[in-house]
C-alpha cells in the first residue's frame, strides 16, 4: 500500500490543503510543521459531509490499522479534525496545575515513563463538549526540545552545580542516544524546578515551544492527538502550556487519552498484565486520593475475557516515501 500526499512541493504554504489517499479513501490533509500532518476529514463536497468516526472505522479499523500506525511513526503527530466519537477505551487525562507549583505535565516528557516499556503512542483527545479547552498540548520532537532546553537555559542555571560539568553542545547533543537526552532533560529540568517559582518555569517552558517549533496549536472540539511516543522514529515529547500566567479558577473543556497500540486490542489479543500495572502506576502519580483505584479498576475492565493469542490481522506493507 502506498500513500501519495499532492501537491508534493515544499515551496508549498504550511496552511494549504493538499490529499492524502490511504484506506481507500481521499482525505484533506496540511503539514504546518514538517513533525506534523493534520487530517481536516475525507475529501466529499460540503452538500454530501457526514458526521462519523472515521479514526475507528477507517484509520484505525484492522486492516489499516498498522499502516497507519508507520505512519505515526514515520511523522511524529497526527491530528484528526472533525472526528465524532464515544470510543470506550478513552479515559480521563489526571492531574491538575495549580498557582504555586508546576504539575509534572506541564514539563516535557514521554507518557508511560513509570514503565519499563514506553507506550508506543499516546493518543490525547478533546471530546465534543459545551466548554472549550483554553489551554494548550505543546508537541515537539524529543532532541529539539532537550536542544531548546540548553539553548534558552538562563547562565545562571547552566553554570549550577548540577549541570556545570555536563558536556551541552551542540556536538555533544547530536550524538546523544535517547538515555542520554532524557538524563540531561531530566538535570535540567529539576535545575529549573529547584530555582525558579512556577511562573518562571512557565515562562522558560514558553521559551523552549518557540526555540523548539513546537506544535501548540488551540484545541478544536473533536480533535485527537496521535503522538509518537515510544518508536524507532521520530519520537516526540508532549506537555500541557499555559500561554499566558496561570491565575486558577478559569473554566476550561477536559481531555481524555489513551495508548492506542497497547489498550485498543485487535480481535485475538489482550492487554499485558505488565501493562496494566504500569497503567496504574502511570495515572497514580497525578492521581489524588481514590482515584488512583478508579484507574486501576478500569485497567481490569479493559483487559478481554479471551485466550491469548499471537495471530494478527495482516495489513498492507506502507511506503512512506511519497510524503516525507
Amino acid at each position: 500500500m502506498s500513500i501519495s500526499l499532492a501537491p508534493d512541493n515544499p515551496a508549498i504554504a504550511p496552511s494549504t490543503v493538499a490529499f492524502m489517499s490511504f484506506a481507500n479513501t481521499r482525505w484533506r490533509v496540511r503539514r504546518p510543521k514538517p513533525f506534523v500532518l493534520v487530517i481536516e476529514g475525507e475529501d466529499v463536497p460540503a452538500a454530501s459531509a457526514k458526521t462519523c468516526d472515521y479514526l475507528h472505522e477507517q484509520l484505525l479499523s484492522p486492516q489499516w490499522r498498522e499502516a497507519f500506525y508507520q505512519l505515526v511513526d514515520a511523522t511524529g503527530l497526527v491530528v484528526c479534525l472533525n472526528l465524532h466519537t464515544e470510543h470506550p477505551t478513552y479515559r480521563d487525562v489526571r492531574g491538575r496545575s495549580s498557582k504555586g507549583r508546576l504539575s509534572q505535565g506541564e514539563y516535557y516528557h514521554h507518557d508511560g515513563c513509570t514503565g519499563p516499556v514506553k507506550p508506543r503512542f499516546v493518543e490525547i483527545r478533546c471530546p465534543i463538549q459545551p466548554q472549550t479547552r483554553g489551554v494548550a498540548t505543546a508537541v515537539a520532537p524529543h532532541r529539539d526540545v532537550v536542544k531548546a532546553m540548553v539553548q534558552v537555559l538562563p547562565a545562571e542555571l547552566a553554570s549550577s552545580a548540577a549541570l556545570v560539568s555536563q558536556d551541552m553542545g551542540t556536538d555533544a547533543l547530536n550524538q546523544m542516544d535517547g538515555s542520554a537526552l532524557e538524563h540531561l532533560q531530566g538535570l535540567i529540568t529539576r535545575t529549573v524546578r529547584k530555582k525558579l517559582n512556577a511562573e518562571g518555569a512557565r515562562v522558560y517552558f514558553r521559551q523552549v515551544d518557540e526555540a523548539a517549533n513546537a506544535y501548540f496549536e488551540p484545541w478544536a472540539l473533536g480533535e485527537s492527538r496521535i503522538i509518537a511516543n515510544g518508536n524507532s522514529g521520530v519520537t516526540m515529547q508532549h506537555r500541557r502550556a499555559y500561554q499566558t500566567t496561570h491565575t486558577g479558577g478559569v473554566a476550561n473543556g477536559h481531555l481524555v487519552k489513551r495508548w492506542p497500540n497497547e489498550e485498543l486490542l485487535l480481535p485475538g489479543e489482550m492487554l499485558d498484565p505488565a501493562f496494566l500495572a504500569a497503567l496504574c502506576s502511570e495515572e497514580d502519580d497525578e492521581s489524588a486520593g481514590g482515584q488512583a483505584r478508579e484507574v486501576c479498576a478500569l485497567a481490569r475492565d479493559l483487559k478481554p475475557a479471551l485466550a491469548p493469542t499471537n495471530a494478527k490481522p495482516t495489513s498492507p506493507a506502507l511506503d512512506l516515501t511519497p510524503i516525507l
